[in-house]
């Protein structure tokens, strides 16, 4: 299965989710951000290729919709209503993302 995960920047929570997530086996992983000058900017090949979608706040859902709202139909899009209050591998923010994020894992 394709994940995708997003965030604002693709810098701190969107890539901590990547990281953590990448070496399984079962799915492929990637992340990005919404905003202009994200590391990764969300485009339409990322949403086209990711069958889940998973966005930190409601308002990263808001700016997805607002922008590729066609594409996003039939996409499986969770908000995991993570602040940005964390850094890159934050401790808490990696048992945040697994708890969040794992019961979509082993459907």
């Amino acid at each position: 299965m394709n994940i995708l995960f997003v965030c604002s920047q693709n810098r701190w929570r969107s890539l901590t989710a990547e990281t953590i997530f990448k070496d399984n086996q079962n799915h492929s992983i990637k992340s990005a951000g919404t905003e202009k000058d994200a590391r990764i900017r969300v485009s339409e090949k990322l949403l086209n290729w990711a069958e889940i979608i998973f966005v930190m706040e409601k308002r990263h859902k808001e700016r997805l919709n607002d922008k590729f709202g066609v594409l996003l139909e039939k996409k499986e899009l969770i908000i995991l209503d993570i602040a940005d209050d964390y850094k890159y591998m934050d401790p808490e923010l990696i048992e945040i993302l697994k708890i969040s994020v794992s019961p979509y894992l082993n459907q």
